[in-house]
């Protein structure tokens, strides 16, 4: 079964402060997007950086994470842990297959179904208890 092309998008980063967490991504030189967007539904503003442009396909991200309110999972991920590595999105071709194809296999998803995020794309969450304690993203779009 193919569900690509498979890819890393980019790597969520939960921070305090979008400003003060941006300053080693322009430093290195990574593109910071043109605009942040806050998510409702997440609870969360987020502010892209784009790696160098691979020879096809699109750049890898890191993505910062500043939550709405202490409330929300970014809230409540900075207080149990504090701030980094939040979860690593993966782009994939048939979103809605390999999300069939995990639960027939066992896998515990948080989204069995796909919802909006970021950007517009469709994304659903694999639970980490399924991935070696990694909170897994997966984007269609």
């Amino acid at each position: 079964m193919t569900f690509g092309p498979i890819y890393i998008d980019h790597i969520g980063i939960a921070c305090t402060n979008l400003d003060d967490a941006s300053s080693f991504w322009n430093l290195i030189g990574l593109a910071q997007g043109a605009h942040d967007e806050t998510v409702q539904d997440q609870g969360v503003t987020t502010r892209f950086f784009s790696t160098s442009r691979p020879f096809t396909g699109r750049p890898s991200k890191v993505e910062l994470l500043e939550p709405t309110g202490p409330d929300t999972p970014i809230g409540r991920f900075l207080e149990k842990r504090g701030p980094g590595v939040q979860q690593v999105c993966f782009r994939v071709g048939d979103l809605v297959g390999l999300l069939q194809h995990l639960k027939a296999n066992g896998v515990r998803l948080i989204d069995e179904v796909p919802r909006t995020g970021a950007g517009g794309m469709q994304i659903a969450f694999v639970h980490p208890s399924s991935t070696g304690g990694v909170l897994v993203e997966l984007a269609q779009g």
